[in-house]
């Protein structure tokens, strides 16, 4: 079996636009079968991040966006949609945010909001017919 079929069959299971935990996947396989798929691979550990503005500070530096990010999380959907989509096609997309951290200036509720986020742009690249899959870990 090529190479580019095995590595498809890792994702076969995985629904083409959804947001998960990490699970059984290891991320080396995740961004083999990326490459494989000729897809983007996005990844971020957020283990030091103590607050929302570090979890956005690492996330913009691993993601290498724009200088002029603006570091909120409506930025955040900004950067993972609309520019992306008009520079051009889109292979799709296999993303992992490692690491997720709970602390008191991270606590539940923004990791749920850091998620929606990532779960609304897996709804907007799903309406485009461009595979969008989030991958995350809780430290």
């Amino acid at each position: 079996m090529p190479v580019r079929e095995e590595q498809g069959l890792l994702l076969r299971g995985v629904r083409s636009n959804i947001v998960q935990s990490i699970r059984a996947f290891r991320v080396h396989d995740l961004q083999n079968a990326a490459r494989q798929l000729g897809q983007h691979f996005l990844y971020a550990n957020l283990a030091d991040a103590q607050s929302k503005q570090d979890v956005l500070d690492l996330i913009a530096k691993q993601f290498m966006f724009p200088a002029h990010f603006g570091k909120n999380f409506d930025a955040l959907y900004d950067c993972m949609t609309d520019p992306l989509y008009k520079s051009g096609p889109q292979p799709g997309f296999v993303i992992v945010l490692e690491h997720i951290a709970a602390t008191p200036k991270f606590d539940k509720e923004a990791r749920e909001q850091l998620l929606d986020i990532f779960r609304d742009a897996a709804d907007y690249w799903g309406e485009r017919k461009i595979p969008f899959r989030c991958f995350y870990s809780f430290l």
